[in-house]
């Protein structure tokens, strides 16, 4: 069989084959330990079995070197530390107060685009009315949505300086501090 380009695909036993093949992915690369560790935050449950070792025992748990358990129970630890702030009064406030300000800040802008939409597709009389000379009731609705954007956009940022900002720095400080305790010192 041959590839898109002319050349030979499988069964050659050269250089080109193996690269042509691979496309320069190495499968023993497959069989490290350290490839995929099932504590690390970014592995995907969802795809397990994907790129994954289907070395001997099927996929049998490998025995972790010193460093490596060293290095997992601070890993653990870390990950305490993470749910303890998530678990926290302080956390919860800032998680509320940036609730009560986006949920409805998003129903009433949402309430309006849509509204602008509905309103111009089933009342076309209504937005094709004058308001000043050319300009009609659809155009300035349209400049609203603009001008609602940017003055939302305004409201959030000062919303966030003024009383989410100082509290979430708090909490990464003490996040951070709390980490630091459990990786010796080191940043």
């Amino acid at each position: 069989m041959q590839s898109s380009n002319g050349r030979p695909r499988g069964g050659g036993g050269g250089p080109e084959s193996a690269a042509e093949n691979h496309d320069g992915f190495d499968p023993a690369h497959l069989d490290a330990p350290a490839a995929v560790r099932y504590d690390d935050p970014w592995y995907d449950a969802l795809a397990s079995g994907w790129g994954e070792s289907t070395g001997v025992g099927g996929g049998a748990a490998i025995p972790l070197s010193a460093v490596e358990a060293g290095r997992t129970e601070r890993v653990d630890a870390a990950a305490d530390v993470y749910l303890q702030v998530q678990r926290s009064a302080a956390f919860q406030e800032v998680r509320s107060r940036y609730r009560r300000f986006v949920v409805p800040a998003f129903i009433g802008f949402f309430g309006w685009y849509v509204g602008y939409v509905v309103t111009a597709t089933t009342a076309p009389g209504l937005m094709a009315r004058p308001v000043a000379g050319a300009v009609n009731v659809a155009m300035v609705a349209g400049l609203g949505q603009f001008l609602t954007t940017f003055l939302l956009t305004w409201a959030y940022a000062r919303h966030a300086r003024l009383r989410r900002d100082r509290a979430a720095l708090e909490l990464r400080w003490d996040t951070q501090e709390l980490t630091r305790g459990i990786r010796g010192g080191a940043s």
